[in-house]
């Protein structure tokens, strides 16, 4: 691992916000983006299309060791997703694959598969790091740990609202109860469970603003790490 390039992580549960913090960190900064998520997504989308079932860990994990996987800017700013050369950034943002992604990153050998993968993009000038356990088993000697938590509510309200803007069928009562469900899987598993890091700097984001919690964040990169705003 490259010590040397300062790392931000934010961990969380779905919906409180990492997404947007970590794609506006990353622009404010000029540092790579790591999404561990997508490649939690990646792999049971991949998983799925090979006909495995979630909870087959032996075949799960040589899926996960070898995927085929790009992130570059897509002409919007945002994150394009390519997997096995083709664009697959709506498709695992559907609420389904997020709970697919949650079974299978409580399988060991797939979280150990993806770990090196992880800790890979650590490169300077820094890295922001989005996930569930970025600051707690990727990246424990971060320099700077944040972790956002929001009402399960608000957090369904939120998630309802992406995924109408974007054109995709949603139903809040399916929401609310998927969302429960993957909380309660991602906080009982045995391999990294989902927890803020004894030394993060926690925020509950359920009544404030993207740009309050933005600038929350930003404050504290420039108070911790002395980082500088690209102009």
């Amino acid at each position: 691992m490259n010590v040397r390039s300062p790392v931000i992580t934010v961990d969380g549960p779905g919906g409180v916000g990492k997404g947007t913090l970590c794609q506006w960190l990353a622009t404010q900064l000029g540092w790579p983006l790591l999404d561990s998520g997508a490649l939690y997504r990646l792999t049971a989308l991949a998983a799925l299309r090979r006909n495995l079932i979630l909870n087959d860990e032996p075949g799960i994990a040589p899926v996960a060791a070898g995927l085929a996987v790009a992130f570059t800017p897509g002409d919007d700013g945002a994150l394009q997703v390519v997997l096995d050369g083709e664009d697959v950034s709506t498709v695992i943002r559907r609420e389904t694959m997020g709970n697919a992604a949650s079974q299978v990153a409580a399988l060991p050998a797939v979280r150990a598969a993806l770990l090196q993968r992880q800790r890979d993009f650590r490169q300077p000038p820094g890295l922001i790091a989005d996930g569930r356990d970025m600051g707690t088993v990727v990246f424990p000697d971060a320099e700077l740990k944040l972790f956002l938590t929001a009402d399960a509510d608000e957090r369904a309200q939120r998630r309802y609202k992406q995924l109408i803007e974007k054109g995709m069928d949603a139903n809040l009562g399916d929401l609310v109860k998927e969302i429960a469900e993957r909380d309660a899987r991602d906080a009982q598993r045995a391999i990294a469970p989902l927890k803020a890091a004894a030394d993060a700097e926690v925020l509950d984001t359920t009544r404030l603003s993207i740009a309050d919690v933005c600038q929350w964040a930003l404050t504290l990169a420039q108070q911790r790490l002395a980082v500088r705003v690209i102009p």
